[in-house]
């Protein structure tokens, strides 16, 4: 599938991560208390750890885990998701989440952000 450059969304990849899982005090022992990472912020269906290089999201959802699931930055969420499904791309929600994750043509899960790479005054 050949696109032209002009009409793609730029993704960049953000250094976040995030895993499902159904047990967050579990989730939170493992990753915080045994492996050390530090626990960012808690509310009650997700844990944020800072792990160093990457920022580790770890989500309530009593469904099934998701393994874990990169993240990519976009200038425009709304394009962006338009070009995917576009693409093929199947979207995925995970739990009561109501904004979709992403499945490529291989089946892996990925999420995009909403965060312009360049701020024009």
């Amino acid at each position: 599938m050949q696109i032209p450059d002009e009409s793609r969304p730029h993704l960049r990849s953000n250094r976040e991560i995030a895993i499902h899982v159904s047990d967050l005090e579990r989730a939170e022992a493992f990753y915080g208390r045994l492996l050390g990472f530090r626990l960012v912020r808690r509310t009650l269906d997700q844990l944020e750890f800072d792990t160093g290089e990457l920022r580790l999201y770890v989500n309530r959802d009593a469904s099934s885990p998701i393994s874990y699931i990169p993240s990519f930055d976009v200038d425009d969420y709304h394009e962006a998701r338009q070009f995917l499904e576009a693409a093929g791309c199947k979207m995925r929600f995970a739990g009561d989440q109501a904004v979709p994750y992403f499945e490529d043509p291989f089946g892996f899960v990925f999420d995009i952000i909403e965060r312009p790479s360049r701020i024009t005054a």
